[in-house]
Parts: structure tokens; C-alpha cells; sequence
């Protein structure tokens, strides 16, 4: 389902990109964890983001530390995604998440959490301010 970006903004529609554009910026902050690659997590997150996670607060240096050992996601889909302007430069994107961690795949478990993450854009370029997790529950597959 795609919500029109620019609802009650007066901005015209041509102005702001489309949810694809930013469930694409989202996917590539989880490659980045698929792939183990710390520097391409934190060129995707602005220098005062915050994460919210079961675990607590997190930094953007705390985002991308995770990954010192390898990566921490080994695959991942997005589902029901919902886009909402807040400004001209900025939207969440909210959207439910399943994925397995490394040495899961084997066993056929399978995480789901719910997703609200907020773009920011900084001139040409869009960066994830603040993102907050929440878990649904593991199935096995």
C-alpha cells in the first residue's frame, strides 16, 4: 500500500520521492548488516541518529559496532510497508521485518519485529535519523 508523500503538505507529489525510493535506502542499512559492512551502515545514518531496540538507546557508533564481528543478519525481507510525510524533508517508513541471524538459517527460525524508521534529507542525500524496533515474535519456518 502507498500513501501519497504529499497529503496535507501542500508539496507537490513530483517534489518528494516514492516509498520504493526509501524502502530501497531501507534495504541497503540491512545488506549492511547481512554483509558485515560497518561503513556502509553508518554513511546510511545521520551523525545524531537513535535507535530504539529491546536492548536500549543506541548511537549511530553503537549502530555500526555491532558489526565488528561479522555480520548479524544473514537474510531479510520487508512486508506491508506504509510511508508517512512528517515534512518535506522527512518521512517514517514503518514496515514489518523478518530475518534469520547467522548459524539460524540451519534451524529454519525466523524473526519478525515491526519497523518505524525516519529519513531525513540533508541536500541530495537521505539519512536515517531514528529507528525503533519492535519484536513480534520468532516462528520456526
Amino acid at each position: 500500500m502507498q500513501t501519497d508523500p504529499s497529503r496535507n503538505l501542500g508539496v507537490p507529489p513530483a517534489m518528494l520521492p516514492d516509498i520504493g525510493f526509501f524502502m530501497a535506502l531501507e534495504r541497503r542499512v540491512w545488506q549492511a548488516l547481512a554483509d558485515g559492512d560497518s561503513h556502509a551502515d553508518a554513511q546510511l545514518l545521520d551523525p545524531r541518529f537513535l535507535g530504539i531496540y529491546a536492548s536500549g538507546f543506541a548511537s549511530r557508533e553503537d549502530h555500526a559496532a555491532q558489526l565488528a564481528h561479522g555480520p548479524t543478519v544473514a537474510s531479510f525481507s520487508i512486508h506491508e510497508p506504509r510511508l508517512l510525510t512528517l515534512a518535506s524533508d522527512v518521512v517514517m517508513l514503518s514496515y514489518r521485518a523478518s530475518f534469520s541471524r547467522p548459524g539460524e538459517v540451519d534451524q529454519g527460525l525466523v524473526h519478525t519485529m515491526y519497523v518505524s524508521s525516519i529519513w531525513r534529507q540533508h541536500g541530495a542525500a537521505w539519512l536515517n535519523v531514528f529507528s525503533q524496533d519492535t519484536t513480534a515474535g520468532d516462528v520456526a519456518a
